[in-house]
């Protein structure tokens, strides 16, 4: 469930997904846990966040106990694993 989207520069792979389906973790529970609003953490598993609120990827990344890297993940080529 990694969303793989395509940049003129490279790829962005969005892993909240998967990342809350391998720590059993639902949408709501994140979005009341971490007080963030339901469309920001659907864009953020979909991929189609366009602007990203630090302050947000703070709060998600304190709650899951991860990095950025493991929310978003930039490669200027193709990760063939995702």
């Amino acid at each position: 469930m990694i969303k793989e989207i395509e940049t003129c520069d490279g790829y962005f792979y969005f892993k909240l997904g998967q990342l809350l389906k391998e720590n059993n973790i639902s949408i709501n529970k994140l979005m009341r846990d971490t007080e963030t609003d339901f469309k920001v953490i659907k864009r953020l598993i979909s991929g189609d966040a366009t602007r990203i609120d630090i302050y947000v990827l703070g709060r998600i990344c304190n709650y899951l106990n991860c990095s950025i890297e493991d929310i978003i993940f930039f490669s200027k080529e193709k990760v063939p694993t995702y």
